[in-house]
């Protein structure tokens, strides 16, 4: 039997166009698959180390928002992905390509040492990885390094600083020491204590530093002895911050010369600090006792999931979170649309336990710092250092 030239012509389009649709088909359910299958969240936290417990505390915040919006994200399955970033800045850049090269995750979380930081910050840039930073202030992030997928959750290494400094020359301080490990959140909390300390009649007459994460005080307290500031200003966390408070206090020095510092050298360590904490005055974006049903929400549902009282960190952890989701419901879950994504967090109020907050043209949180005043295990807050105080994110350009 013969098939006609035109026969053969209208099943060989049939057929095309029965391909095409089936192309088209698989695109579409290519797609669909994309959009409803699980984001790849990039943990890179510190598990070891002088920082252990932050990146625990980091980590357990932003997954108490993940439960409490019953397991997804903009509607997403969300997957782990962990690295220990060792608070080590020469393992940064190889650490972070774990997540991004071998685990292709779609959004980094991390992290708490900001030469760590730093290296992610370069790392996301280069590949357009959406970063979001749960703790490190390195000034750099949100001002010369800034760029439309990076954005952080918790603070810029200034804004605490000048904030105590502020604070430190209304009670009629004069003259100040700093003091801190000489790495890039010692010196940036530093100098923003200075700028906020000298711009009200203070004077900072020495910034006395030692490699991190010594942890050997005793020449530089002698210093401090000898020297007899009105003040001295102190920049530690984690383990390093327990240390220094207690060798402080032993030193008898805490009776004469009032320690202040920014919160980190009093959140999550005030049980092992003990007496040598009390009475300390810190600024910072959070405090134990706001009593605010945003905030009273928030620590009841931690302290039921992981049966410890939440802290800045947890805070910012659970923020990051916040942020991320924020950024898939504008997208429509779709976290390869970055542009949405991006512009979704860009223009979100978050609605977080330290009080609602915006993002600033460099994408850190424009927000009050408290004073707070240790008493017992709790930094309580005794007012408003600095309402809605913005990062000046010198250098960014977008």
């Amino acid at each position: 039997m013969k098939t006609s030239k035109k026969t053969l012509r209208t099943s060989m389009g049939m057929i095309g166009a029965i391909g095409t649709v089936t192309t088209a088909a698989m695109l579409l359910a290519g797609a669909a698959h994309a959009q409803s299958g699980p984001i790849k969240v990039g943990l890179m936290l510190p598990a070891t180390g002088t920082y252990a417990n932050l990146g625990t505390m980091i980590e357990n915040g932003f997954k108490l928002y993940v439960a409490e919006q019953g397991g997804k994200l903009g509607g997403r399955e969300i997957q782990y992905f962990k690295v220990d970033d060792e608070s080590e800045p020469a393992k940064a850049t190889d650490n972070v390509n774990k997540l991004i090269k071998r685990d292709q995750v779609d959004v980094l979380i991390g992290t708490v040492h900001s030469g760590v930081a730093l290296a992610m910050a370069k790392a996301a840039k280069e590949s357009h990885t959406l970063l979001i930073i749960p703790n490190a202030g390195a000034d750099a992030i949100t001002g010369p390094l800034c760029a439309k997928n990076i954005f952080r959750s918790s603070f810029s290494n200034w804004q605490p600083g000048y904030a105590m400094g502020k604070v430190a020359a209304q009670k009629g301080h004069k003259k100040a020491i700093t003091l801190t490990w000489n790495y890039a959140a010692g010196t940036e909390s530093t100098k923003g204590f200075q700028e906020g300390f000298e711009s009200s009649g203070g004077k900072v007459v020495q910034a006395l530093t030692l490699p991190f994460p010594n942890v050997e005080f005793q020449a530089l307290l002698t210093q401090i002895a000898s020297q007899k500031p009105d003040v001295v200003y102190s920049f530690f966390a984690g383990g390093g911050a327990v240390k220094f408070v207690k060798d402080y206090a032993a030193a008898g020095l805490n009776k004469t010369i009032p320690l202040v510092g920014p919160g980190f050298l009093t959140d999550g360590t005030l049980e092992a600090q003990g007496a040598s904490a009390q009475g300390m005055l810190t600024t910072l974006h959070y405090a134990d006792n706001l009593n605010t049903p945003r905030d009273n929400a928030f620590r009841l549902a931690f302290a039921k999931s992981y049966k410890q009282n939440a802290d800045v960190y947890a805070v910012q952890g659970y923020d990051a979170a916040q942020m991320l989701s924020a950024g898939l419901k504008a997208a429509g879950g779709d976290i390869k649309n970055q542009d949405k994504v991006v512009a979704g967090i860009e223009a979100a109020q978050i609605d977080s336990p330290r009080g609602k907050f915006k993002l600033s043209a460099g994408h850190n949180p424009i927000q009050d710092q408290y004073l707070r005043e240790v008493k017992g295990n709790l930094n309580e807050v005794r007012g408003v250092a600095i309402k809605t105080l913005a990062d000046p994110g010198k250098g960014c350009k977008m």
